[in-house]
């Protein structure tokens, strides 16, 4: 190969490399997570540290109604994410449950999976007990107002996954 037939390949080169290594948006590039537009398995936008600020499975759900029913379990959407150890080093995760119901419901009765849900910290009985196993009862049973959102701190070695078992109409 001679001079010239190697310039345009090395041109093609500095190119490539100067728009998808310089500009990645224009390779279509996730800022998020530096993927080039592929998803392996485990990689979720809502990972530990930002589950408090975005979480892709609730943001692009549709609510899962009947015909003239009036809320439903996927009006609930559950963010939680970790928050100061307690000073012995006891992880903390801090739970919101929101009532995000577009026709103004207010939701009652809310019931979670939540496994064997133990905290190290004491929560309000009040606002989310475990009654079972995953079995866990948010605000008594009592509604939640149409945009209203339930907040607690709990403490454990690893965070509980939690979602919503079922729900009542108020």
């Amino acid at each position: 190969m001679d001079a010239c037939s190697i310039r345009p390949i090395v041109i093609f080169l500095a190119l490539s490399l100067l728009l998808f290594g310089v500009f990645p948006s224009l390779a279509d590039t996730d800022a998020w997570t530096g993927s080039m537009g592929f998803k392996e398995e485990g990689d979720d936008l809502s990972s530990t540290h930002r589950k408090l600020l975005r979480h892709r499975a609730t943001a692009t759900a549709e609510p899962d109604r009947m015909w003239g029913d009036k809320c439903s379990k996927s009006d609930i959407v559950i963010h939680q994410g970790p928050t100061a150890p307690l000073p012995s080093g006891i992880p903390t995760y801090t739970v919101e449950i929101m009532n995000l119901c577009v026709s103004g419901c207010n939701i009652a009765g809310i019931h979670l999976n939540c496994g064997w849900f133990s905290s190290a910290r004491l929560i309000n009985p009040k606002l989310f007990k475990r009654i079972h196993y995953n079995d866990c009862l948010v605000n008594d049973g009592k509604a939640l107002k149409n945009g209203g959102t339930i907040s607690f701190q709990y403490a454990n070695t690893y965070l509980y996954p939690l979602s919503v078992s079922s729900v009542v109409c108020a």
